[in-house]
């Protein structure tokens, strides 16, 4: 495969607002990154990192999506952007024609496309044959699937937005030493976003401040900082499980504790959000049983999954993994009204409050789907907390977080449950579990 050269990337007083906002998401950007530098970009959750990478790679859209200002200089057609969501890049139904997707579309000749794909999986260590489907990799494989068909189209700039979020711990080394070697040897220049910025250190050459547009140190990086964790008591349960075969994975015996927060762990597709959703009544178990309280159940007596989607919403409140599949208006504060409109419930005060804690005030009149990663997430507990349900169930419920918006999502969860509200919450941050880790489900595959 044909070494890359990395390419240069300026940025002169660069600035960027969606049509749908009044305020610009980026403003005054000032950088410059030398050819084959990786840099790991930071900066506060909704400052306009991801709206960055997608003008580098030349994604934002025309006219009408928006207005650019200043400059931003780069070859954007010789760039590949690797997403947040490992499923959202998964193109073709099997590992080799996934990767030469892009080879394709850049008119790569015949023959050297399937050297280029093999040399590429070869280097992230995604180690299977090319007729594998892509439908049974695990989200850390289809990260590394998606940097592979970056690099075999011979991409000079890597983009990578938050590539291991979600990804189990073992998952997040994988794609960090794929990334690794892959640029150290192409060549490639690198700019990745990562809230998590100690996986990174030892692969970046400088940290860049998006605000600021200055160098920072390791050292000047904020941290989470300490968050205690309430004991909780398995003597009062919320719901108990006895032998419960979700869609999918293993059949599972639990209690969740009323009043406190329990964490499901355990490695990428070992069934923990299916888990989940059944918890939440959004999906029906193969077998098995699911017993709820009376504080939960108020009255209700069939399985949560055949409660109407009113009786469902004011007991159980659920955060998907992906924000965008529970936003269904076209603003903010819509967003946060239409649930307690459904269900005749008077949540005026609590929609002011939400607005204000979770820090989306200024983003009230904004299109959901314009949101940063981060902005998604905050919007998508927003609406779930806006009922007020008994139980409260999250899928990864700070991916896309800086350590500001991080503490206080925590901490408005910690005072949840000392008001009696149970959650539950599948999870991968280490800060998290310890500081909402009250009770723990393992799940193992």
């Amino acid at each position: 495969m044909t070494t890359a050269l990395g390419t240069r990337v300026t940025a002169r007083d660069f600035g960027y607002r969606h049509a749908s906002r009044k305020n610009p998401a980026l403003q005054g950007i000032n950088f410059d990154i030398a050819p084959g530098e990786r840099i790991l970009l930071t900066g506060a959750s909704g400052s306009g990192k991801s709206t960055l990478l997608a003008a580098l790679a030349g994604v934002l859209g025309g006219s009408e999506e928006g207005e650019a200002t200043g400059q931003l200089l780069c070859d954007a057609t010789s760039t590949g952007l690797v997403l947040q969501d490992p499923d959202s890049q998964v193109i073709a139904s099997r590992v080799g024609d996934d990767v030469a997707f892009g080879c394709e579309n850049f008119g790569v000749p015949r023959e050297e496309i399937w050297p280029r794909v093999e040399k590429a999986l070869e280097l992230v260590g995604l180690n299977l044959p090319l007729n594998y489907p892509t439908k049974h990799l695990s989200g850390g494989q289809k990260q590394r699937l998606a940097l592979a068909g970056v690099i075999a189209m011979g991409a000079r700039l890597i983009l990578l937005d938050e590539p291991t979020a979600n990804l189990d711990p073992q998952g997040q080394r994988d794609v960090v030493a794929a990334v690794d070697r892959a640029v150290r040897e192409s060549g490639a220049t690198l700019i990745v976003v990562e809230h998590r910025h100690e996986l990174w250190l030892e692969s970046i050459d400088r940290i860049i401040d998006i605000t600021s547009g200055r160098d920072v140190a390791p050292k000047e990086l904020p941290v989470v900082g300490e968050l205690g964790v309430t004991e909780a008591s398995t003597s009062n349960p919320i719901l108990w499980a006895d032998d419960l075969c979700p869609a999918w994975g293993a059949a599972r015996s639990f209690v969740v504790p009323e009043g406190a927060s329990t964490v499901i762990t355990g490695p990428n597709g070992a069934g923990k959000s299916t888990l989940a959703l059944t918890i939440g009544g959004l999906l029906a178990p193969r077998s098995g049983r699911l017993e709820l309280s009376d504080a939960l159940n108020q009255g209700l007596r069939t399985p949560p999954h055949k409660w109407r989607s009113a009786q469902l919403a004011m007991r159980i409140g659920t955060v998907f993994q992906d924000p965008e599949h529970q936003f269904v208006t076209g603003t903010v504060r819509d967003e946060l009204e239409i649930g307690p409109k459904v269900m005749k419930v008077d949540a005026a005060e609590r929609v002011e409050e939400l607005l204000d804690r979770l820090r989306l005030r200024h983003l009230e009149h904004a299109n959901p789907f314009t949101l940063s990663g981060g902005e998604k997430r905050r919007l998508s507990v927003a609406t779930a907390l806006v009922a007020a349900p008994n139980l409260l169930v999250l899928d990864e419920p700070t991916f896309g977080q800086d350590p500001e918006t991080f503490s206080e999502l925590v901490t408005m969860l910690r005072e949840l449950t000392r008001t009696g509200v149970s959650i539950v919450s599948v999870t991968h941050d280490p800060d998290f579990i310890a500081a909402l880790g009250d009770h723990h489900i393992e799940v193992t595959p």
